[in-house]
């Protein structure tokens, strides 16, 4: 089980095996986006990062900060999984 800024998910399957991946990674992820999180912008769960913005002109920013953010710990997104 692991916990969002908004509910408690328990997860069915075990990722590549490990044991208690799942809530290990969605720490990291809160961790390397917390002040993005905590200010509503940005919702993270495990391997998906949705950004909400009500005014479009901050968009491109938050996204940068972000993409940054995962370049600095070693993680990266698949382009073609972007929407």
């Amino acid at each position: 089980m692991f916990t969002t800024l908004e509910e408690l998910f328990k997860s069915t399957v075990i990722f590549f095996g490990l044991t208690n991946l799942p809530a290990t990674f969605q720490m990291i992820m809160n961790k390397i986006l917390w002040n993005l999180v905590n200010t509503g912008e940005v919702a993270s769960f495990i391997n998906d990062i949705i950004v909400e913005i009500e005014e479009k002109k901050g968009y491109n920013e938050i996204i940068e900060e972000v993409l940054k953010r995962l370049a600095e710990n070693d993680l990266y997104v698949k382009l073609e999984k972007c929407k």
